[in-house]
């Protein structure tokens, strides 16, 4: 299995875009928050949700 450093950079770059949403999510969830971290970065949350995929489809 080899490194793919496309899939590392573009997880640490959708890591970095949600460190603040995530650290507001962590320390008192609440729906509200939940709602507005998914409206203000709706690209990073996709790339985050189908991360999966692209592992699958870019290692095979």
């Amino acid at each position: 299995m080899t490194i793919n450093y496309y899939l590392i950079l573009l997880f640490s770059l959708v890591l970095i875009d949600l460190s603040t949403e995530f650290r507001i999510l962590f320390d008192h969830f609440t729906f509200n928050s939940l709602y507005f971290a998914l409206s203000k970065h709706p690209l990073a949350f996709f790339i985050l949700f189908s991360y999966p995929y692209l592992y699958k489809k870019l290692n095979n």
